[in-house]
């Protein structure tokens, strides 16, 4: 099968686009033949080897996070999904960017039945990651104020409808030309990062969702109210995440440390810290099916792109000027 893989971390360039074996299903597990698949800046930093020390990969590497696609072939304990089911994943172990890929019946999810294959690849890692920080998390209620930063990224795309569907009050940061698009996304108050500092016009907020990390993260303190929660998605990992990653003892002691600055400064304010990592989830994602299909969350893709075009695409993304997502298409 066709594949995009890395024989080494490095950038753009070591992106390889070339045949690699059809991975084998095993008896919890369904084969699904992609049609497209969406570029996220997460594969920008596994490329460059960002993650090598807490996260390291096998050579080849294939890359993608979440994709589209129908079910080939199922495992014997996989009852969920059959062949020819249209499915969409953020992926567990193996890559999205494949004429196939294997993943965990767990993770799968029927896509919605309202939009096209390219638009549900561009949903499963910032849809999920959306749900997990402001639901599973944030547990975000009806009159709560929410920050989201970067709202027209993948990621604030898709959390600023989604907290506007929870009922919050939602704020968000983005450049000036952006205003208005996201205000149709449902954000009440718009902070143009270039000309104002967000920390100065927003206080007594709930939730801040950080996509950014440094000194975003430390001025988003600011915004919140004692009680309030920050998440993060880009700032120094924690204890859970030690967990998570079933790290051995030495990483489990290493971790918490990284994040021990912002977590001591959060604790005085009486605030919450928390480093989100996003896991596959197919029950999440088969709610969130029910939230595009009802028209609460759209979608957004800005560009998209041939599976031979795959280095060009990772160019745009790596401009940071994407509205929304950016898309492989894999098969016709």
């Amino acid at each position: 099968m066709k594949a995009a893989y890395i024989n080494r971390y490095g950038n753009i360039d070591d992106v390889q686009l070339d045949e690699q074996s059809k991975p084998l299903i095993t008896e919890n597990e369904a084969l699904v033949k992609i049609h497209a698949a969406s570029i996220n800046p997460l594969d920008l930093r596994v490329l460059e080897g960002e993650f090598k020390a807490i996260l390291p990969v096998k050579f080849p590497f294939i890359l993608g996070n979440d994709f589209a696609g129908t079910v080939f072939q199922v495992g014997a304990n996989v009852k969920q999904f059959k062949a020819g089911d249209e499915v969409y994943a953020k992926t567990d172990q193996n890559g999205a960017f494949a004429e196939y890929t294997v993943v965990q019946q767990s993770s799968l999810a029927l896509k919605p039945q309202n939009i096209s294959m390219e638009l549900a690849a561009s949903l499963p890692l910032v849809s999920l990651t959306a749900w997990q920080a402001l639901v599973e998390i944030a547990k975000v209620q009806v009159g709560q104020k929410v920050l989201i930063h970067a709202g027209s990224g993948g990621v604030g795309s898709i959390a600023i409808q989604l907290a506007k569907h929870l009922g919050a009050t939602v704020a968000t940061t983005t450049s000036g030309k952006n205003a208005q698009w996201v205000k149709a996304l449902g954000a009440d108050i718009v902070i143009d990062y270039k000309t104002t500092n967000f920390e100065q016009e927003l206080k007594d907020y709930d939730v801040v969702l950080d996509t950014q990390g440094g000194k975003i993260l430390e001025k988003s303190l600011n915004v919140l109210k004692r009680g309030g929660r920050v998440i993060s998605i880009s700032g120094p990992p924690d204890r859970d995440f030690a967990e998570a990653i079933h790290a051995n003892w030495l990483l489990k002691c290493i971790i918490p440390l990284l994040s021990w600055s912002i977590r001591n400064k959060a604790k005085k304010r009486g605030i919450t810290y928390s480093f989100l990592f996003m896991q596959p989830n197919g029950q999440h994602l088969s709610e969130l099916s029910k939230l595009v299909e009802s028209g609460k969350i759209n979608p957004i893709v800005d560009k998209t792109y041939a599976f031979t075009e795959i280095k060009d695409a990772f160019q745009y993304v790596n401009t940071g000027r994407a509205k929304g997502k950016v898309v492989l298409k894999i098969a016709e």
